[in-house]
């Protein structure tokens, strides 16, 4: 236990995401690299959200039913046979860091499980927390920093 690990090539822990990835760019994911998912897991989640936003903890992007086999997520893609839920922008997909002020902190958020989840794709994040609680074997956090300029 404990290896689980997300990182990105596109910018370090606690690093400034580029702008190719948010609002202001493109607005596609971000390449991810995943690794340490042990034996156990049946199935991987991946949630970013803002805590930083006024109103409440923004949610950009949820998946899951990720293989623990997949080793990454690549730019502009989603794992195959992964859902996307339902986000704060009120659609399925990516939605990119676009804060209105000031430098916010983007949370990507893995957890490895040990189901697979049934849920539809009309899922939002809240939806997905509340289907793994007692079933995630471990999890593991990047956070990107983005600043509009």
């Amino acid at each position: 236990m404990g290896n689980l690990k997300v990182e990105s090539p596109a910018f370090e822990n606690n690093g400034m995401i580029p702008s190719k990835y948010t609002c202001d760019g493109q607005n596609i994911n971000p390449p991810l690299k995943i690794s340490g998912a042990g034996k156990d897991a049946k199935s991987l989640v991946l949630i970013m959200d803002d805590p930083d936003a006024a109103a409440c903890t923004w949610v950009h992007w949820t998946i899951w039913n990720i293989s623990p086999l997949t080793a990454e997520i690549a730019e502009n893609s989603v794992p195959e046979g992964a859902p996307e839920g339902i986000t704060n922008f009120r659609k399925p997909g990516y939605g990119g860091p676009c804060p209105p002020s000031g430098t916010h902190r983007y949370f990507f958020k893995l957890y490895a499980l040990d189901i697979l989840l049934e849920l539809g794709t009309d899922a939002t994040a809240g939806d997905i927390e509340n289907a793994m609680q007692g079933h995630i074997l471990e999890s593991a956090d990047l956070i990107g920093l983005y600043k509009r300029s």
